[in-house]
């Protein structure tokens, strides 16, 4: 075996390890006691691992070690004769390793079924085909031994040797297939179909069909195997599916979650016909529900959304809608919403009605709990029901008590998102409007909430149309304000207060009373007992809602307040002819409002009122006066022609969304080339790709969403690769960098360029920042002008920048020489992805981080537009702001962004840009405001919009 091509073994890190005298560690092993040979021993190996060569301790260990028949000895050896080099330099076996093969031939036939075992273990990572071919006889006994853990040994070690070198055991398949038949041991057959399914496909099916009635009875591990076998033959030959599909079915009701998940995976692939896929979602639905891992959970939905995505799947799958909403019974926010979402892609006419029942149910079951993630399940069961009743309007009359009673809600998200949904409903439902203004008025004095009081008085004034509901509108805000005028009120609230506090303090109030009794003491006597008692004194009246607001100094609820009484004012006009009706109705609403300025002004409230709501509220009074044309048609048809073109907006840019997804969707035609798996890119349909790839892939590395580089892609790949050193160096190396989720892995090749021989060619890596070396990369020895690939992984625990150094370390016939490597920089895009989240979360988010991060606007770009679209693209972050938002040129702009990394952090940033619109070539200035959870976040955020910059400048 080529030195090149060295395994890597685990580092034992051990930086207090003082190198020995060789000498001292040869006595230790010669003299010493059994624990002084077991401490040497450590010592030696781990010398080993760290690429110091001691072969003049081999003959020592085998004389006076290898005799030990001390186990934790033996299994210190068995990693001793694993990693110590077994060839001279030229390639041969050492003559010492006869005797170590005759050693361990003795223990293949040790009674001690563990020594037997353990052995077999060990001969399965031997590379030398010279040691192994007098231990075949040994091995092949080992087959017939009482106990399974020597036997199931014995066949991995068969297996093995049959892959390495076949022509050790020519007859391999057939004795393991004689095995197999007289094995009752699951985890023996689990082995002996194992090495079968990999070496003759033949005799496993063979063995298969002859008991494929009987797999249920086999064990889990056996039937994983059993699978993966049907998997292969299946798509290797679809002729077979008909033999096996049975047994797939069959192998869904398995007790073993692992089984039964595998096989609906399988099934999936073999077959599209209705009954398979509603197999199969049935059994992933199951698993979801009583698996209790958040991260099987959310592995099995993902498997679900890809079968969501399938066409030819998705009409069957929506007969499954209620089977999916049990897996609201989960506690975990993110299973939930991901639940929330595929029932919606789902659900159609035929059980829209059933969906509302189960959501309204989840809706009762939340009133009352104390939980941190009940506000959050209450705000999307809430946004569920809003599509519901958008998507299929006949359910929205049911829908809308339900989500009227959120209004009261402390969760004030919720309740907004409720606000949003009222809005939408009463704009695009006209039949509806009746019901959904009789629950807002019910409802309007129950609310908690400034911002949710206001968008709901603006819903009030907007569309109250009727006469009697105008009124009783007015006496709802009316009772929610208190009495009128509030400074006198307020006065004589003050003065009773102080009232009360004068009677309390006094040493007899009005209230009190002395009471007295006669009591018979101890000794016979009489003595007179006397009692104060004072009668509680009444609590402070709590105000009103509307009236505490304006008392907290937020008088732009008064403001909404006097801007929707104008316009119930005005509609009430043109429905009732009286003249003094309507003079008596107008004189009520100004009083309220000349009362609302009046309490600004006094003092009273925490904070006086802004001169911007003092105007907006003068406007409205002198609109009920002078009633002139222009401010009337404002306030009865402006505002709802407003709202009517922001809801088709939204709606035109859902539309536009939905057609880019389609758009983007994989279509298969028949022109369409055909796709091989070993020549792709890896982006065919995941339902297409070998499940048990996928799986592995979907548990070490999350979902395929956060795959941020295709390893596969030459392009990306390409575009990966760092140079190291120089072209004239003596030691070439570049690395790939490939950024999986939680780790980073280095491929690194190094080529030798020179005419001599490099011995303890080692790669030494460093790390600045949050990235930790997770294993020291071992020493190799490369001929001239060869070349060999190094792989060392790094550990990521946060978004941040960071930096990888080292240097390439050499011995040569003459001396030791270094290389000095150039730095790997890190970049925070690879754990950044575009994210969307609402305003409301934005802005919520925007006040709970307390880290921020401003940075200055230099760059070279004379357009606004092209300054953001060169931010979203170097920060791979998403605006958030509406298109038609930023649409036009009036000289500034205002942007909010928004993205997420694989780690779940949140980074923001608010773009805030401006040029002279009279001179064109003038540069963009302004600063980004950048805030995140975590120091890291912004600052590395920070660091790269500023070398994007600095890059734009230097091209420039």
């Amino acid at each position: 075996m080529s030195q090149s091509t060295v395994p890597c073994y685990t580092i034992i890190n051990s930086p207090d390890l003082e190198v020995p005298n060789e000498m001292q560690l040869k006595q230790d092993l010669e003299k010493g006691d059994t624990n002084v040979k077991i401490d040497t021993l450590k010592k030696v190996i781990q010398l080993l691992l760290n690429g110091e060569r001691l072969s003049g301790l081999i003959m020592t260990i085998i004389r006076f070690v290898l005799p030990v028949q001390n186990h934790t000895i033996k299994k210190l050896l068995l990693i001793f004769w694993e990693i110590v080099p077994k060839t001279s330099p030229d390639g041969k076996l050492l003559q010492e390793m006869i005797l170590v093969c005759d050693a361990y031939r003795k223990d293949l036939q040790h009674p001690n079924e563990f020594l037997r075992g353990s052995t077999l273990r060990f001969l399965c990572k031997l590379k030398e085909p010279e040691l192994l071919e007098p231990l075949m006889p040994s091995i092949r006994a080992c087959l017939e031994h009482r106990h399974s853990y020597v036997r199931r040994n014995a066949v991995l070690a068969i297996f093995t040797i049959y892959k390495n070198f076949d022509w050790l055991v020519p007859d391999g398949p057939e004795l393991i297939a004689n095995f197999l038949d007289t094995q009752q041991d699951m985890s023996c057959k689990r082995n002996a179909f194992l090495m079968l399914l990999h070496a003759d496909q033949e005799r496993a099916l063979n063995y298969l069909a002859s008991c494929i009635d009987q797999v249920n009875n086999f064990g889990d591990i056996l039937q994983l195997v059993i699978v993966e076998l049907i998997y292969k033959v299946c798509h290797a030959n679809p002729a077979e599916r008909s033999r096996f599909i049975r047994c797939i079915y069959n192998l869904l009701n398995s007790s073993s979650n692992a089984v039964r998940y595998e096989a609906a995976g399988t099934l999936i692939t073999l077959s599209s016909a209705p009954t398979a896929i509603k197999a199969a979602a049935g059994c992933y639905i199951e698993l979801i529900v009583k698996e209790s891992d958040n991260n099987v959970k959310l592995i099995v939905l993902d498997r679900l959304i890809a079968m969501k995505d399938n066409d030819n799947m998705e009409k069957v799958m929506q007969d499954l809608v209620m089977d999916i909403l049990r897996v609201l019974a989960a506690p975990d926010i993110e299973v939930r919403r991901k639940t929330l979402a595929l029932a919606m892609d789902l659900v159609s006419s035929r059980n829209i009605n059933e969906m509302v029942l189960v959501l309204k149910k989840e809706v009762s079951k939340t009133h009352n709990v104390e939980h941190e993630d009940t506000g959050k399940y209450r705000q999307l069961l809430v946004r569920t029901l809003h599509s519901c009743s958008i998507k299929f309007p006949d359910v929205a009359a049911s829908v809308i008590p339900v989500l009227v009673e959120f209004l009261s809600d402390t969760n004030e998200l919720a309740a907004a998102d409720v606000l949003i949904f009222i809005r939408e409903a009463i704009q695009k439902f006209p039949s509806l409007r009746g019901l959904i203004i009789g629950h807002l008025i019910e409802a309007f004095p129950q609310i908690k909430s400034s911002k949710i009081h206001r968008a709901a008085v603006w819903i009030l004034g907007e569309y109250v149309d009727d006469k009697g509901q105008i009124l009783e509108v007015i006496d709802v805000i009316t009772q929610t304000l208190g009495e009128i005028p509030m400074v006198e009120a307020e006065q004589r609230r003050l003065a009773g207060d102080q009232t009360e506090e004068e009677m309390s303090s006094a040493n007899q109030t009005p209230a009190a009373q002395t009471t007295s009794n006669s009591k018979v003491t101890s000794d016979g006597t009489y003595a007179t007992q006397s009692a104060f008692s004072v009668a509680p004194v009444a609590k402070k009246e709590k105000r009103p809602p509307l009236r505490q607001y304006l008392m907290d100094g937020d008088f732009f609820i008064g403001a909404a307040l006097s801007a929707t009484l104008t316009k119930l004012v005005l509609r009430y006009a043109d429905l009732e002819a009286e003249v003094r009706s309507q003079n008596r109705l107008s004189t009520r609403v100004m009083l309220i409002m000349s009362s609302i300025l009046h309490l600004g002004k006094s003092g009273f409230p925490t904070k006086p009122i802004t001169n911007d709501d003092t105007d907006r509220i003068f406007i409205c009074l002198r609109t009920l006066s002078e009633r002139t044309e222009e401010a009337v048609e404002v306030f009865k048809r402006y505002c709802r022609e407003a709202l009517g073109k922001m809801l088709d907006a939204q709606s035109e840019e859902d539309q536009r969304v939905l057609k880019e997804k389609q758009k983007a969707a994989a279509k298969v035609q028949p022109d369409d080339p055909v796709l091989f798996s070993q020549l792709s890119n890896g982006r065919e349909n995941q339902l297409g790709e070998n499940v048990f790839e996928s799986s592995l892939n979907q548990a070490l590395a999350g979902t395929k969403s956060t795959n941020m580089s295709d390893i596969t892609s030459p392009n990306n790949k390409l575009n990966k690769v760092t140079q190291l050193t120089g072209f004239s160096d003596p030691v070439y190396a570049e690395a790939y960098v490939n950024v999986n989720q939680y780790d980073i892995v280095l491929d690194v090749l190094i080529v030798n360029q020179t005419n001599d021989t490099l011995q303890n060619c080692t790669l030494e890596l460093a790390t600045l920042g949050d990235l930790k070396l997770v294993e020291r990369p071992h020493p190799v020895v490369l001929a001239p002008h060869d070349f060999c690939n190094i792989k060392a992984n790094v550990k990521v625990s946060s978004t941040e920048n960071g930096i990888i150094f080292g240097n390439i370390v050499y011995d040569t016939s003459i001396n030791t020489n270094v290389v000095v490597l150039n730095t790997i920089h890190i970049d925070i895009m690879d754990y950044i992805i575009p994210a969307t989240c609402t305003d409301t979360e934005f802005r919520q988010m925007w006040q709970d981080f307390e880290w921020e991060n401003k940075v200055t606007v230099n760059t070279t770009f004379t357009d606004l537009h092209e300054y953001l679209k060169h931010l979203l693209k170097s920060t791979n972050m998403k605006c958030l702001t509406p298109e038609k938002a930023l649409s036009g040129q009036c000289g500034f702009m205002a942007a909010n962004i928004y993205a997420k990394s694989i780690f779940g952090e949140n980074a923001l940033a608010n773009l805030s840009i401006e040029k002279p619109v009279d001179d064109p070539d003038s540069k963009v200035t302004g600063h980004i405001r950048i805030r995140a959870k975590s120091q890291g976040m912004a600052l590395s955020l920070g660091d790269k919009i500023s070398s994007s910059q600095k890059l734009c400048v230097q091209a420039s």
